[in-house]
Formats: C-alpha cells, structure tokens, sequence
C-alpha cells in the first residue's frame, strides 16, 4: 500500500539501517507514537527485529520493543520500507578512508536504492541523511544520486536534508529523547518545517533547532567533535603537567577553568584519551578537510597526537614500576562506561601495548571481554571477574571508570606479600583506604613522582 502523509494523523517512517544508532531510532519514534518500518540489509538484524528482540547491546532499547511492538517492524526491501512511509532516515556507516575522509558509499547505495523505490509512488517523500558525511556531500554526490534514481528534482515531489544525531553509544535513547540541540540542514523550506515538525513530536525537551544549508550543517557536524576532542586532550595535557608539579592537582584546576562560562565543565577532565567510533575519525576528518582546502588545522593535529601520547604516558608510568614479564591487570576494555564498544578504546590499545612491551598482561571488563579478547587472542588473559584480575597483578590500571571498579575492595586483594600499584586517572578510589597496602597513583595529581623522576622548574629563574 503506498503511504499518503495528508491520510494519516502523523507521517509514517522509515529508518535504513538497523545497527547500533538505527535500532535505537526506530524504538524512540516507535515509543512516541510513530509508524515505524526499519530496513537493514541483514537479515539477521530484521528477524531479530521482528521477533521483538534487541539487535544490538544498548541500555533501554529492549524496554521500548517491549513497550511499542504493534508500531515497529522490519523489512529487507526496499520497496516495503518507502512505499509504507512519508519520511525515511538513512543511517548507514560512513567509514573512515585512509585519507581520513569518510566515504558515502553505503549511504549513495541507500539513496539509489530509495530514489528507485519511489519511482513506484507519487506522493511526497522526505529523504534524511542522519549519518555523519563530509561537508559538501549532502548537496553534491548524494542529492544527485537521489534525482537521478528517483527521476525527481530535491524541493519537488522529494524532499532532503542532513541530520546528525549527537548521540553516545551507552546511552543513545536518552540522547535522542533529550537532545542539546536540533541540526538540520535543509534542500529547502517544507522538507525543513517537516523535519523540524517531527523532533517537535519526540523530544522529551525543548532543544532549539537549528536550520541551516546542507553544508553548515555537515561543517557543524564534525566541528562539534573536534571541539570537544580538544577540550579532552588539553584537559589531559594539564593531567601531565600536574603529574610533574608538587602539590597540583588537574581536578582543582579544570574545575576552576570551567567555572568560566566561556569554558564550561563538560568533557574537561585530565584522565584517559577519547576513544569510540567517533570522536577520533571526526578529529581526523576535520583535519583532512582542512588540508585538502590549504586551511592549517593545527589545533586538530594537536589534539589527536595529545590523546595517542596518552598511551605512551601509560607505559612511562607502568616501565617506573614494572619489569618485563611482571604481571599487569587492566580493569576496563570499552572505550567508556555502558557499552562494550572497543574502537579507539584506550585500554584496549594499552593492553596491547603492553604485551608487546613484554609484561604478562591480564585484563577484565563486565561487558567488553568478549570482543576484545578475540581479537586480543593469546596476547593477554582474560580474567573471569575484576577481582581475579586485580589479584593476579602486580600492577593494576583502572583504564574505563564503570562503577563497580570504585566499589571493588582492592584493599583485601592487596593484602599479601608483595605490594601492589594500582593506577588511577580517573581518581575513583579512595587513596587513604590503600595506602597501607598498595601505591595509589592518582594520575593528574602532584606528589606521586619519585622525587628523583621531577623535572620542576625554579620559579626563581622564571
């Protein structure tokens, strides 16, 4: 049956793609009343969907496919998806090239396959790409591949926008439900006010939303991530240097430059470099864009090589305590809390790197292991529970701050002959509770540096 919005109380939807963002879309606009047909091209993903089941591991999506299962179903075709809907958003992987740009081949297949399926329909249809592209992307390869397919000019009988999300694996239905902010990027003024219309109907807040051309909005999109990077990597940057100044302390510090509104607290804590599927590639997509139009992205650059020297500031501190083959725990493998997502995570990379160091290295994370060890193999060793990696470890390094690392009573595993180092940076231990015990190292904190490792300049001299 082909759908005409003017026939029903709210446009009927469509989302392609299905993963780790799409599922969680599909549930939200389930949740708040709309239609929902999802399309993935695995069909895996869709019998998952259709059985009422979470295709991917995020808090509260499983709630709302309980919740909302009359609204939602899934479908491989295409066809079935946009002849059943008003709206469709496309959220398919943009991977990284080794340019660093992002390449939109999923999304252009998406798009063509969209424009054929509406050659069957006279109605209006609106085409939003919420997957994160490169500026000039929307309104060039990507416009053309949809009136090409379709046979339609964008602003006619087709609409199209760009419409990132700003959305964390962990915690994506709370992000979608309670947004900063609204961006879209508009082929023109009805496909925009459509748009705008329906974020009116599913945010649980108030966001502004912001309207703009395709590519402000594409440019905003990665500008958002790049500044929020560097926040990051200056905030561990000031982290090393309160590691080499007695009596510093990098939390005293951020949190008094973030009393300044101009600054502002969030993401502005010295602890342990970013990592996930987005903030490291739209640092480096932004730096590449910027090469690629003569424009010096210097700051970018900075900020990227800060947060990889962040592994080898972890090895420094590891090689002043250890020898190679000394046993090594690492409590943490996800890139943050909340998920087992283990792209660009740092504890992950350090496990590595210190294998490869020569350390024998054992590692524990309550949702993580299982994809990390299987592409860590034999180069680690697993551990059943973060007590069992914290006992067999001389050295042990909080690497991700999931809760149940801070309640872990390490002051009964550190007990025994040998006295253990635990490395804190995200300083969620009490250090007076292990002292007798163990040697805290609250990275970003004075003090813990033989006094023969500082290098303090003479304010004298100055």
């Amino acid at each position: 049956m082909i759908s005409n919005a003017a026939a029903h109380d709210r446009p009927r939807l469509s989302v392609i793609g299905l993963g780790k963002l799409g599922s969680p879309l599909a549930a939200v606009l389930a949740k708040k009343g709309f239609e929902v047909v999802g399309l993935d091209l695995n069909p895996q993903y869709v019998a998952t969907i259709n059985a009422g089941q979470a295709p991917v591991d995020e808090p509260l999506l499983q709630l709302l496919l309980d919740q909302n299962k009359d609204r939602i179903r899934a479908t491989t075709d295409y066809d079935d998806a946009v002849l059943n809907s008003d709206i469709s958003f496309i959220i398919v992987p943009t991977p990284s090239g080794s340019n660093g740009f992002f390449s939109n081949r999923h999304v252009i297949a998406a798009v063509e396959s969209i424009g054929a399926a509406l050659r069957g329909k006279s109605a209006y249809h609106l085409v939003v790409v919420t997957s994160t592209v490169m500026p000039g992307s929307t309104g060039g390869e990507i416009k053309n591949a949809l009136e090409r397919s379709s046979g339609r000019q964008v602003g006619d009988t087709v609409g199209l926008c760009y419409n990132p999300e700003f959305i964390a694996l962990g915690s994506v239905v709370n992000d979608l439900l309670l947004p900063d902010f609204i961006l879209i990027g508009e082929g023109d003024d009805r496909s925009g006010t459509l748009l705008a219309d329906i974020y009116a109907q599913v945010c649980d807040n108030n966001p502004a939303v912001l309207r703009m051309n395709f590519v402000n909005a594409e440019l905003c999109k990665i500008s958002v991530n790049t500044f929020v990077t560097t926040k990051i990597s200056y905030a561990n940057m000031l982290a090393e240097m309160c590691d080499n100044l007695p009596d510093a302390d990098v939390d005293v510090v951020t949190n008094a430059l973030g009393s300044d509104s101009r600054i502002g607290r969030k993401y502005l804590k010295g602890a342990v470099g970013y990592g996930g599927p987005c903030f490291p590639r739209d640092n480096k997509a932004f730096a590449a864009l910027g090469r690629s139009l003569g424009v010096r992205c210097d700051i970018a650059e900075a900020t990227d090589a800060i947060n990889v020297h962040q592994i080898e500031r972890f090895q420094a501190v590891v090689a002043s305590r250890c020898k190679r083959g000394d046993p090594i725990g690492i409590l943490g493998l996800s890139y943050k809390p909340g998920t087992g997502v283990i792209e660009e995570s740092h504890g992950f990379a350090l496990a590595l790197a210190l294998s490869n160091d020569g350390y024998t290295v054992y590692v524990f994370d309550p949702v993580a292991l299982p994809s990390a060890s299987a592409v860590l193999g034999k180069r680690v060793i697993a551990t059943v529970s973060a007590a069992e990696c914290a006992s067999r470890s001389k050295l042990i390094i909080i690497a991700t701050p999931w809760p149940e690392f801070a309640s872990l009573n390490l002051s009964a595993l550190c007990n025994g002959t040998e006295r253990k180092t635990i490395i804190d940076p995200w300083r969620c231990l009490q250090t007076k509770s292990l002292e007798e015990v163990a040697e805290v190292i609250h990275l970003g904190t004075g003090g813990w540096k033989n006094q023969a490792d500082r290098a303090v300049p003479s304010m004298r001299t100055a």
